[in-house]
This record gives structure tokens, C-alpha cells and sequence, in this order.
């Protein structure tokens, strides 16, 4: 008889979302949109799943619009990540392989009170208070190369 575990597979799902480094301003004055998801309370760039039929483009402004509150306007492609991850998917743990498409944005009209659910707070911040405030080494990443675009 084999004493030996069974290893318990873990069914694979590939997710792709897209989302946006919003900023206003230039320079050392350029300040950047973050917000704080629930029911986790961390600080995140906007960001989320892309629906049937959307452009990796149009997800991400959308996603901003929802979880910022802010609109804006694409400027550049920043950069694709991608990570690992384990959760509960349609009843059954899965491990999700995420890939996130982000944008750099410049700020068009809004001021962050019109946010979705799943955001409890928005904030515009600087350079350094984003570092020091994101929770993601590839998000803090994705913010110094947003200022150097912008010609931080």
C-alpha cells in the first residue's frame, strides 16, 4: 500500500485584465490616482477583468472610470505584468495565471467620490507617497516608469 498523499490538482485559469497609471500634472508636481480595494483595504492601481467584446484599451479606461471615479485618456502603454495566484473560482480553488495590461493616463474630469463597490477610497498622490503606499513591487515598478514617461 503507498502511504503517500495524493498531490491535489489544482485546475489552471488564465485571466487578463487591463488597467491605468492616472496622473495630472508634470514634473515634480505630477500626482497619481490610487485607490483601496474591500474588503482587503490595500492600495492598488485601478485596474480589472476585461468583458466580452472590449479592447484591452476600453477595459482599461473603463476600469479606471469604476474604481477611480476619474476619467482619462490613454497616453501609452506602459507595460504587461504577470503573476500567480490561488483562489475560488465558480466553487473550486483555482490557481489563476494573471496577466494586466497598464496604461499610462492623463486625467481628464473627475475628482474620485464616483467609485465603485469594491473601492472604499481614492486618492491622489505623489511620486513618493505612491511608492511608499502601494502594496505590489510590480505596481511601484509600473509608477516609476509612469513618472519617467511623464518626465518626472
Amino acid at each position: 500500500m503507498n502511504d503517500e498523499k495524493a498531490e491535489t490538482i489544482v485546475p489552471t485559469l488564465d485571466q487578463v485584465s487591463a488597467g491605468g497609471v492616472v496622473y495630472r500634472g508634470s514634473g515634480a508636481d505630477a500626482e497619481f490616482v490610487i485607490v483601496r480595494v474591500v474588503p482587503e483595504r490595500r492600495w492598488q492601481l485601478p485596474k480589472g477583468l476585461i468583458d466580452e467584446g472590449e479592447t484591452l484599451e476600453q477595459a482599461a479606461l473603463r476600469e479606471v472610470r469604476e474604481e477611480s471615479g476619474m476619467t482619462a485618456e490613454i497616453v501609452g502603454k506602459i507595460e504587461t505584468i504577470e503573476y500567480w495566484f490561488t483562489a475560488d473560482w465558480d466553487n473550486s480553488r483555482r490557481r489563476i495565471h494573471k496577466f494586466v495590461h497598464f496604461y499610462l493616463m492623463r486625467h481628464v474630469d473627475g475628482d474620485g467620490s464616483d467609485h465603485d463597490h469594491e473601492v472604499d477610497e481614492v486618492r491622489w498622490v505623489t511620486l513618493d507617497e505612491a511608492l511608499q503606499t502601494l502594496k505590489f513591487k510590480s505596481e511601484l515598478d509600473l509608477v516609476r516608469k509612469a513618472a519617467t514617461m511623464i518626465g518626472e
